[in-house]
């Protein structure tokens, strides 16, 4: 397996009803076109910004280089997380994502399990994260005809630095005054169970299918481990939080995992080196890769920064 080194993605901007005209400050990005609500960090058509796979997609690199970049415990396929900030300016559809059995039952690889970080919270946020207790699938059903669907669900609130996790069959929906980093398995399977009278496609079998009345979404608690928080370990990813000085980066935030890392600077900007690629440097809200096969990672810090570090897992 030969060494490649690390890289940055370039974000890819995804158009959605609910999104904002104007990206600011997060991003410098304005459109008068329709209103971007996703930002794609990794998504495949995201393409490498640095190094020499300038230009290339995610996808393409994945392809040819699938084991040195991803690791032998992830083999050669997709690339296994979608990371991709949200901008909520509206309130998004109530819907559901399938687990793996049920997504396989319809052909598809896999289902949707994601987390949620939230990078900013306005005073006041909320968002709807499964099913209150006792209600039962024939009063969802109702509730979806009657347009009273919003006063079943459970209101988590919101603060800046939470993590919410969101296993596959919760029933849950974001609103506005929210900025949400997201990961999830890769997979665009969403089912759309209340729109608020939008005039877009509803999935109401398939919705109440996938449902669980009872899930383990909610907030989940940082656990501090060795100078750095671990704010989420599940399934299919661990995500931790790393609040660095100016200088040299703990050698544990570049320590070798036998699998890729995604490395994304909430606040401030680092460097990454390795020994013989060119320094990569990530700025605020900007998402680089480290490679399974690039062992030999370090990290400079330039200015005060919070660093994300997501850890695919293999299953």
């Amino acid at each position: 397996m030969g060494e490649i080194f690390p890289f940055r993605l370039a974000p890819y901007f995804r158009t959605r009803i609910w999104g904002f005209h104007d990206l600011a400050p997060w991003f410098d990005y304005k459109t008068d076109g329709e209103p971007i609500g996703e930002v794609w960090l990794t998504g495949e058509m995201c393409k490498a910004a640095t190094g020499p796979f300038a230009g290339q997609t995610l996808r393409a690199i994945t392809d040819h280089h699938g084991p040195e970049l991803l690791g032998s415990a992830l083999g050669d396929g997709e690339f296994p997380l979608l990371v991709k900030i949200l901008f909520p300016k509206e309130k998004l559809s109530v819907q559901v994502h399938p687990d793996d059995a049920m997504a396989r039952e319809y052909g598809e690889p896999r289902g949707k399990t994601e987390c949620w970080y939230a990078l900013d919270a306005e005073q006041g946020a909320t968002v709807a994260l499964g099913i209150r207790p006792e209600v039962t699938v024939e009063q969802v059903r109702a509730a979806i005809k009657n347009a009273t669907l919003e006063d079943l669900l459970e209101m988590v609130p919101v603060h800046k630095h939470d993590m919410l996790f969101v296993d596959a069959g919760t029933v849950h929906a974001m609103g506005p005054g929210v900025v949400i980093l997201e990961t999830q398995q890769t997979s665009d399977l969403t089912y759309r169970m209340y729109d608020y009278g939008r005039p877009r496609e509803l999935h109401l079998e398939k919705s109440l299918e996938a449902m669980r009345l009872k899930s383990r979404a909610g907030k989940v608690p940082p656990r501090r481990v060795d100078g750095h928080a671990v704010l989420i370990d599940e399934k299919y990813f661990e995500i931790e939080r790393w609040s660095l000085a100016p200088g040299e980066a703990p050698a544990g935030l570049a320590a070798p995992t036998g699998a890729v890392q995604i490395i994304f600077v909430a606040e401030g900007s680092v460097r990454i080196f390795a020994e013989e690629g060119e320094p990569v440097p990530v700025e605020r809200c900007q998402l680089a890769i480290v490679p399974a096969a690039s062992t030999r990672a370090r990290f400079c810090v330039d200015a005060p920064a919070e660093v994300i570090r997501i850890l695919p897992k293999s299953v």
